[in-house]
């Protein structure tokens, strides 16, 4: 039972319920009290703004919690929290659900269906299908905002103005022209729409790939290896992903994928869960081995969830995507004194490296693409470019004053 000293807010009568939902995820009684403690703040701006706990909805506690941010850590953690407590006060019947209009559910019923067909018929990524998801909603946001949703009337130049926009706000979303193409192709499979307005849709400049690969050299990898492994808070799970992308090949999305039951001690392999719903089986070096056991052995804890990499944080939930990974190398880089390679840190950065060293060593293209698994040669021939010598052999000589006819 929570206590509290003046239950003057109206949340009160519901503080217990909402922290036997916190307790049986585990969570820490630090973050317990935290929570309490905006719970109450909560309370006090509805008081304020004369919100009763039946009437509260997740976008008006956003709304209320945004209006009484102080910074943008604060403002950030105190306005998700609100969405989250009136969700609590949902789920236990005191306040009702929001309708939705017809449009909204003619939306999410095209959105399902479409998710559907990204699992049952693409088997592409959960990471794939989210973003893929994203752009969707997005491009009928652009083009019908709340409206009725007209498919039919859709054209390439609505398509082509939302793509604009999209790279006019944002500069990492190179791969935006891919997922609204999937989508465009759906809806013309579906006969929603005439034409096949994927075929609309123009490439996407992509001037980074005409840059060799972003690698580390030997002495660098190890060196990040080693800062990983000696750190003292959480050493053992840092290095055992690292290395099995710095050995392995593996991506950071399949390094998080993996489970404890992918581990085959006896036979000494791992399944690795890949793109495309495709398992893959590596052999586990003793090396590799050897991280793994200690992990598993030292720093795992009770964790309740089988994927083998987990927060050390109760209640030690797995993570939701590879940007795990990316923080661990970045501040493996800031302790060694390496200069990161460019301003954003990618966990490919590793894995290029396996491949630049294996096309130093002599290794041919195709034993590359085995190693990181390619399932397109064309995906291998990035590192053509690293074999610097060949390259010099087949070169033309410059052509010189009289020389060229």
């Amino acid at each position: 039972m929570i206590m509290t000293d003046n239950p003057n807010t109206c949340v009160d009568p519901y503080l217990d319920s909402f922290a036997q939902s916190f307790a049986a995820a585990s969570y820490r009684a630090c973050t317990m009290r935290t929570y309490f403690h905006l719970a109450r703040k909560l309370g006090k701006l509805m008081d304020g703004a004369g919100i009763e706990p039946s009437t509260l909805t997740p976008d008006l506690a956003d709304q209320l919690a945004r209006t009484e941010a102080r910074g943008p850590d604060t403002g950030i953690r105190f306005h998700h929290f609100a969405r989250r407590f009136a969700e609590h006060l949902i789920d236990i019947g005191v306040a009702q659900p929001v309708p939705v209009t017809e449009a909204q559910a003619a939306r999410a019923a095209l959105l399902a269906e479409f998710e559907n067909y990204l699992v049952t018929q693409r088997g592409l990524s959960p990471r794939t299908i989210y973003h893929t998801l994203r752009f969707a909603n997005r491009l009928l946001d652009h083009r019908f905002g709340e409206a009725t949703m007209d498919l039919p009337d859709l054209r390439p130049a609505d398509v082509i103005g939302f793509i604009e926009h999209v790279l006019a706000t944002a500069r990492r979303d190179k791969t935006v022209a891919t997922h609204v193409r999937i989508f465009l192709q759906y809806l013309f499979a579906r006969g929603v729409t005439a034409t096949n307005l994927a075929l609309s849709v123009p490439k996407t400049a992509k001037r980074w790939d005409v840059r060799l690969p972003r690698h580390l050299s030997p002495d660098g990898v190890e060196a990040v290896l080693a800062s990983a492994r000696d750190d003292q808070r959480y050493g053992a799970r840092d290095y055992a992903m690292l290395l099995l992308m710095a050995r392995l090949g593996l991506r950071a999305v399949e390094v998080i994928a993996i489970q404890l039951d992918d581990i085959d001690w006896r036979a000494g392999e791992l399944t690795v869960r890949g793109k495309g719903q495709l398992n893959d089986r590596l052999p586990i070096t003793p090396e590799v081995g050897g991280a793994l056991s200690r992990y598993l052995q030292d720093e795992r804890g009770p964790a309740t969830s089988r994927t083998l990499f987990v927060a050390h944080r109760k209640p030690h939930r797995p993570f939701k995507d590879g940007q795990i990974v990316n923080a661990i190398l970045k501040e493996a880089l800031r302790a060694t004194g390496q200069k990161p390679v460019a301003p954003y840190v990618g966990s490919h950065l590793l894995r290029h490296s396996l491949a630049t060293q294996l096309v130093n060593a002599g290794a041919s293209l195709d034993e590359v693409g085995d190693v990181l698994r390619h399932r397109s040669r064309s995906s291998t021939m990035i590192y053509a470019r690293l074999d610097i010598d060949g390259l010099r052999s087949v070169a033309m000589p410059w052509p010189v004053a009289g020389g060229a006819q």
